[in-house]
């Protein structure tokens, strides 16, 4: 391992959370590459990072991004963190296969981690060996990045490589380093960590720190961390609401994957629902059915909680007042998520102002959804093209229901409804389509990408990540993409990788 100390420097680090206390994260340098190469780049993304997109194809670069040098300025570490899996208490997890080589500021002033996912052994690995397969990388680079173009908060990839070296899950694989890109990998687990230690001097370190890159002004209210709590439940309401919108499975919501940032964050299982089923569950690791798609605000809520608790030796009084003014706090997050939820729902149906029966409207339609095996995805885009030709729902519709006129009644409602909104037909298809996307990586797409990537044969993977940069648009040679699997498509389990 060595560093690189160019005076033209890839990477201008500024790296605050290592200037913490140092029981906060554990120095580490990744483990090298045997013969890495490089299989993405992100090239818009590394220029929003103010980074040179050409210098990281070169050798210099590609050894950052694999993790064979130590570029000038960075510090690299694994940050320690504890966390809820499935609901059973874990006191210590931490980066057991990241390691977080420095902090940038982006051409928009904003602080952004830049990470190495799969580049080795820390102290956190409990026995793992901190490697990672090509197909889990190249699923989260895809997966993160559609997530992105389609306006949800998340963590953004910027590069996989291919490290020349295998390595072994309950097969072989060929192994792979993401280089993913976050607004903090500070968690809910984060905090739980010391909450569980006792450690108030590193919660406060860690709370000030997480005040002074994310909320900056809950540094001037009476009680900053309840501050930092109620913002941190907005942007989750938020996140879930809007990822719930396009039919998103987190599939492993444990306190440890909830990002304080309000990013999604760890695309372990995650999948995307093809018809609607409000208990629709992929992920192979979810068992019984916790992350389930309907469950996911009551966990983020369940989550929020821990949160809370973990913030408590920050509260001011004695115990009993600061556990009164955390509960007041959570009790507020079922509004929070209700009304981040109808704001999604009354843009996807088309509606620009609040009406009280929309919440019911909403409901209604997936219900029928549910019952008929209705797309979800398509479901919405249909009606996004019904929206500017009249009342009623065209056969295009209709034919995603088992029973095509089983919606009959609810589109004459949703008909008398927007009758009495003032946008114009054509403003409502226009923002309709901005709110309803056609293209979504659905899971078959995904799978058949990534057996072909993992043969050599990459052409897949560029196709739809390509079509998926652009998930509201017609892109009519591209059709099929948009299509739901046929039976022997059907993807009924995703997998998380580590």
């Amino acid at each position: 391992m060595h560093t690189i100390t160019s005076s033209d420097r890839l990477f201008a680090f500024d790296n605050s959370y290592a200037r913490l206390p140092e029981r906060l994260f554990a120095r580490v340098s990744p483990a090298p590459a045997p013969a890495p190469r490089l299989l993405q780049l992100n090239r818009p993304l590394a220029e929003a990072l103010g980074l040179d997109p050409d210098g990281l194809m070169r050798p210099e670069g590609l050894d950052i991004l694999s993790g064979n040098c130590i570029a000038s300025g960075s510090d690299p570490i694994a940050m320690a963190y504890a966390g809820h899996q499935f609901g059973n208490w874990v006191p210590q997890l931490g980066d057991g296969r990241a390691i977080l080589i420095g902090e940038v500021i982006d051409r928009d002033g904003f602080r952004r981690d830049i990470q190495l996912k799969g580049a080795g052994r820390t102290p956190f690995s409990r026995m793992g060996d901190g490697k990672a397969p090509l197909g889990p990388v190249l699923r989260e680079f895809i997966v993160s990045e559609a997530m992105a173009s389609l306006g949800i908060p998340t963590t953004r990839s910027l590069a996989a490589v291919a490290t020349g070296e295998q390595v072994i899950r309950e097969t072989v694989h060929s192994g792979a380093v993401l280089t993913r890109v976050a607004a903090s990998h500070v968690r809910i687990g984060t905090f739980q960590f010391f909450y569980a230690r006792k450690d108030a001097e590193a919660l406060q370190a860690l709370a000030d720190h997480a005040i002074a890159r994310h909320d900056p002004e809950a540094a001037a209210s009476d009680i900053p961390a309840l501050a930092l709590l109620e913002r941190v439940m907005a942007r989750q309401a938020d996140l879930v609401a809007r990822w719930m919108g396009v039919g998103f499975i987190h599939g492993v919501m444990n306190t440890d994957n909830m990002a304080i940032s309000g990013e999604t964050i760890d695309y372990g299982p995650c999948a995307f629902m093809d018809a609607y089923r409000e208990g629709e569950v992929f992920s192979s690791i979810d068992v019984g059915g916790r992350y389930a798609y309907g469950n996911q605000p009551r966990i983020a809520h369940w989550n929020l909680a821990q949160l809370a608790q973990a913030l408590l030796p920050l509260l001011p009084g004695p115990g009993e007042a600061a556990v009164e003014a955390a509960q007041a706090a959570v009790d507020r997050f079922s509004d929070m998520f209700q009304e981040a939820w109808l704001g999604v729902m009354r843009r996807k149906l088309g509606f620009s102002r609040p009406d009280e029966g929309d919440a019911d409207l909403a409901a209604t339609l997936l219900s029928i959804m549910e019952a008929d095996g209705a797309d979800f995805t398509l479901t919405f885009r249909g009606l996004a093209e019904c929206a500017g030709a009249g009342p009623g729902i065209t056969s295009q519709v209709g034919d995603l229901f088992s029973e095509p006129g089983s919606v009959a009644a609810w589109a004459d409602r949703w008909a008398a409804r927007i009758a009495d909104d003032p946008l114009s037909p054509a403003e409502r298809r226009t923002a309709m389509r901005a709110a309803n996307p056609l293209f979504i990586p659905r899971n078959h797409r995904i799978e058949e990408a990534l057996v072909a990537a993992a043969e050599g044969d990459f052409g897949p993977f560029e196709r739809l990540r390509r079509v998926l940069a652009r998930p509201f648009d017609d892109q009519p040679d591209e059709a099929q993409l948009a299509r739901p699997p046929r039976a022997g498509e059907v993807v009924t389990r995703t997998f998380c990788g580590t």
